[in-house]
Parts: C-alpha cells; structure tokens; sequence
C-alpha cells in the first residue's frame, strides 16, 4: 500500500508543478515576455492548457471573478494538498 500512496504523492506532485508552470507560461504570454509565434512555447503553452483546463474549469464556475486574478490553480493546489494528506493519514499504519 506504500508504493500505491508514493505513486499517488509523485503524480499529484507532479501535477502541482504542471499547474504552476501552467500559470507562469500564462503570466508570460499575457505579458508579452514570450511569444506564442514561437512553435515550441506554443507546444508548450497548449499541452499546459490541455493537461490543466479540465481541472480547472469546475472550479472557475464556483469561485467569482476578482478582478481579472484567477485563484483557481491556488484552489485546486490546495485540495490537492488536502487530498494527498488525507489519503495518506487513513492508509499508513
């Protein structure tokens, strides 16, 4: 049961960098620092947005606009923090 509880805290780790990395891109092509012209921060920025916009989207439903700052991906890294712990209070000895 350990290995399946590490397996789960490597993908949801994972998960959380794709997530902040997700935002950083955002924060740069909104800010015209890189260009989206560019075919491999265009690869980039849309395998970010494929991997991260179906977890996000439920969550930009619920939580209202604020000004143009989307804490969405702070929301969903915090229940995934959230989920990680719990799982692993309930399923180590």
């Amino acid at each position: 049961m350990i290995a399946f509880l590490r397996l789960v805290d490597n993908i949801v780790t994972l998960y959380i960098w794709l997530l902040i990395l997700a935002a950083v891109m955002s924060w740069l092509i909104s800010f015209n620092v890189i260009n989206t012209r560019n075919r491999l921060v265009y690869t980039v920025a849309d395998f970010l947005y494929r991997v991260t916009e179906p977890a996000l989207r439920p969550i930009r439903r619920y939580i209202p606009s604020l000004g143009g700052i989307d804490i969405s991906p702070v929301v969903l890294i915090l229940a995934l923090w959230f989920i990680r712990d719990l799982l692993f209070e309930l399923f180590t000895p």
